[in-house]
């Protein structure tokens, strides 16, 4: 139940995002300020209320860098992109990080992985292959930078040790500053009305901050195998909620590069466990 209801607070960040930015008068930097200071609120609240002491000496700033980068790409990505589209490139570049790091650390795959990796990637050159159905190649590209900055965080998160809804309170509350630089340099484009905030304060404190919280109380029961593969029905759950919420509608293009890189991507997880 826990493990169901994070992955829909995952998918829900695309959700709230996209219709922040496309049913709203938010602007991107704005939104990220916004869902990044609720975030951190919330997961602050959280940790003191479980652990009786604020935040205090946990998270660093390169991890809130690149946590920044991350939401920072994934507001502006999702000006263009739908909600499946993008969790689907967004997921897609977190497992092509972390897997590029585990061999440039010297790991090595066997052959069927390296049939799944090859099949995840013609996936994704056949989503972003020039036509009337292709993403748009900005907000392409912003989301696919919005995966290799979250893989990266993902990385450094998995080496700090500790409590981690504790950390990543520490990440949020060091994010947003950054954030509030960006907005504050984006102020002549700034707009902001009441379905917006809304919006951006549910995706920080409830899709990020509770989610990621119930996220880790999962984990203690998952196998590290299921942990991954768990995640492939995110961008299936987001590209399902933008067809019932937004009117969005799905694709032969995104179906069948949804099939490709979420099958490659659990060949590669799977048999990399066993």
């Amino acid at each position: 139940m826990l493990t169901s209801v994070a992955m829909v607070a995952f998918a829900g960040n695309s959700l709230l995002c996209r219709s922040a930015l496309k049913g709203t008068q938010i602007d991107a930097a704005s939104f990220t300020a916004i869902r990044l200071a609720s975030g951190a609120a919330a997961l602050c609240i959280l940790v003191l209320a479980r652990r009786g002491a604020a935040v205090k000496g946990v998270g660093t700033w390169p991890s809130a860098f690149w946590l920044f980068a991350y939401a920072i790409g994934f507001s502006y990505a999702y000006l263009t992109l739908s909600a499946g589209t993008g969790a689907l490139l967004l997921f897609g570049a977190v497992q092509a990080t972390m897997i590029g790091y585990g061999l440039a650390k010297g790991e090595r795959l066997r052959a069927t992985q390296v049939a799944g990796m090859a099949i995840a990637f013609a996936g994704l050159a056949g989503l972003l292959l020039p036509g009337a159905t292709a993403p748009a190649p900005l907000g392409a590209a912003l989301m696919l930078f919005a995966g290799v900055s979250w893989g990266i965080y993902s990385l450094r998160g998995r080496a700090a040790g500790g409590d981690p809804t504790a950390v990543t309170a520490g990440n949020f509350l060091r994010a947003v500053p950054f954030a509030l630089l960006l907005a504050a340099a984006a102020i002549s484009w700034a707009s902001v009305d009441a379905a917006g905030i809304a919006y951006a304060a549910a995706s920080g404190a409830l899709a990020s901050g509770m989610g990621y919280a119930v996220w880790y109380t999962a984990l203690r029961d998952l196998k590290a195998t299921s942990a991954a593969t768990v995640q492939l029905s995110v961008p299936v759950i987001a590209a399902l909620g933008g067809v019932a919420f937004l009117g969005e509608s799905i694709t032969l293009r995104l179906a069948l590069s949804s099939v490709a890189i979420l099958g490659g991507v659990a060949m590669v997880i799977a048999i990399g466990k066993r």
